[in-house]
């Protein structure tokens, strides 16, 4: 059993979907439970945050980086840095843009040096990209090639019931499930 925790933000719905597809994922590993806590929330989820054995982070990607909600997010952990209540938890992270790029792969690398600031202990995605010479992916993970964390692509003018694409919301389903796979083991280590 795990107990995970994904903090995300999501302006426009999109990311969100992503956060539920990474606590479906999480929750397919027997006996883990998942909390999904949107940043605005997350003032009334510290202790939650602080006893999980693992928190994924999810953002979009705006501008190259983490949105703003979620960087104030970050900033605010400040507050407790020193004391290092997160150390030794396992991270992960998502996002999502609007462009096949958007340079998704910065805002998976400030979350992994959020992570590390935190103590915390990094888990990649463990999926080789998926491969199409027609640029039809038909169910495959993996489909924009990330290796930091899970990435989605959501085309501007579709609504999060239709954006981002199934193959996207597999590969976040995905790496919950990894990450709650992992926390299990490690907790049975310690124990």
């Amino acid at each position: 059993m795990s107990n995970v925790v994904v903090v995300y933000h999501s302006g426009y719905g999109h990311t969100r979907v992503m956060a539920e597809a990474v606590a479906l994922g999480v929750e397919r590993h027997l006996g883990s439970t998942c909390q999904l806590v949107p940043v605005e929330e997350v003032d009334d989820h510290w202790d939650r945050l602080h006893s999980a054995d693992a928190i994924i982070f999810g953002a979009p990607t705006y501008m190259g980086s983490a949105s703003a909600p979620f960087k104030a997010f970050m900033d605010a952990t400040a507050a407790f840095y020193l004391a290092q209540p997160w150390r030794d938890k396992l991270a992960a992270g998502f996002t999502n843009s609007g462009s096949l790029c958007g340079d998704k792969l910065n805002t998976l690398l400030q979350m992994a040096v959020f992570a590390a600031q935190h103590s915390m202990i990094w888990v990649g995605l463990d999926l080789l990209p998926a491969r199409s010479g027609t640029g039809v992916f038909d169910g495959q993970m993996n489909r924009l090639g990330s290796s930091l964390g899970a990435m989605a692509q959501s085309n501007v003018e579709q609504p999060p019931e239709q954006a981002p694409p199934p193959e996207d919301r597999c590969t976040a389903a995905h790496l919950g499930e990894r990450v709650a796979r992992l926390a299990e083991r490690m907790a049975r280590r310690l124990n």
